[in-house]
């Protein structure tokens, strides 16, 4: 017998396979500007809805789940990782007052299993649902030899829309302006590494039941990434102006915070202004981590941070409840050096 490429450990009916199964999850999310099916070899997309902008701003983002998608290996759980990948990438378009358009994913896996690949992509479709944006292409690439065969890598890429005078920048931020955050659902997608050496990754000590937590320690680990893109949009159909916004990611409020702020202003935000989630508490004290490194990885509990004028505080607090979210008032912008002051 000859060599073919199903002997060198790409399977070729798997990919066809996959893709037949995840085809209603896909289209699920498709917008009307989605031109043709799915199958082409690039994603069309029409500009039709956004051609009326006054300055149209296209805006991207890209970004994958890192180690989180070790947890969905151990937990043998793979139907939320994709939440977490298109929120890493809608989150940030959002930030920036823009709405995300159209999404597309990268799965690249020692070996082709159809439901787990569909299974992922289901998840991938369910963050496009909540987001509003369109799933219109993707690759699933087989690596054997390269990857193990049960693992696999996840990642995506958002394109996103604003008109240029809505664009989110931070440079009108003022002392005396009001932080607000909204709140995580958990970890989110950050920090993986650390949690990795923090807690035992074993099946038996994911599946262990906390009271503290009221669940596994497993599932309070690969809670999907919360979307904030109905609370922005929210906050804006209310009417109010959001000076600067920050998607607390890796890094957490040390590094994300200052990337919202202009040169001479500080964010000071009071650490007893919302209760910490159980699971961070749980992480410094079984880690024995201090805060200083508990607020330089992880979102602490906090998602999503905008700054509005004082006279907006109620306003946006409302915005925030109607899209479903859990608003904050974290703490104020004060004149200093550009950075983050936690007190």
């Amino acid at each position: 017998m000859g060599l073919d490429y199903k002997n060198a450990g790409v399977d070729i009916e798997a990919g066809y396979k996959s893709v037949e199964l995840m085809k209603a999850a896909v289209k699920s999310t498709f917008r009307p500007e989605v031109l043709g099916g799915i199958g082409g070899f690039s994603g069309a997309f029409s500009m039709e809805s956004f051609k009326d902008m006054e300055d149209p701003v296209l805006l991207s983002g890209t970004d994958g789940c890192g180690t989180k998608v070790k947890l969905a290996f151990l937990l043998d759980k793979h139907d939320t990782i994709g939440i977490d990948a298109v929120a890493m990438c809608v989150n940030d378009v959002a930030c920036a007052g823009g709405e995300p358009l159209f999404f597309l994913d990268y799965i690249a896996c020692g070996k082709n299993y159809p439901e787990k690949i569909a299974t992922i992509v289901g998840g991938v479709a369910e963050g496009c649902r909540q987001s509003g944006c369109a799933l219109i292409g993707g690759e699933t690439a087989e690596h054997p030899g390269l990857m193990p065969e049960d693992e696999y890598d996840l990642a995506g890429f958002s394109v996103g829309v604003v008109d240029r005078k809505n664009l989110i920048t931070g440079e009108n931020i003022l002392p005396g302006d009001v932080l607000i955050g909204m709140a995580s659902t958990g970890v989110h997608s950050n920090g993986f590494s650390l949690v990795r050496k923090v807690f035992e990754m074993t099946t038996e000590s994911l599946n262990t039941y906390y009271e503290e937590l009221g669940k596994t320690l497993g599932e309070a680990l690969i809670e999907p990434t919360r979307i904030y893109v109905k609370a922005l949009k929210s906050i804006k159909e209310y009417g109010v102006t959001i000076k600067g916004c920050s998607h607390i990611t890796g890094g957490g409020f040390y590094e994300n915070i200052p990337r919202m702020l202009p040169d001479g202003i500080v964010a000071e935000i009071e650490k007893d202004s919302y209760e910490v989630p159980a699971i961070f508490k749980m992480l410094q004290k079984t880690g024995d981590i201090s805060d200083e490194m508990m607020y330089n990885t992880f979102n602490m509990g906090i998602g999503m941070v905008v700054c509005v004028d004082k006279n907006d505080v109620e306003d946006t607090i409302a915005a925030i409840k109607a899209a479903g979210d859990t608003p904050y008032v974290l703490g104020k912008t004060i004149s200093g050096e550009k950075g983050v002051k936690l007190i």
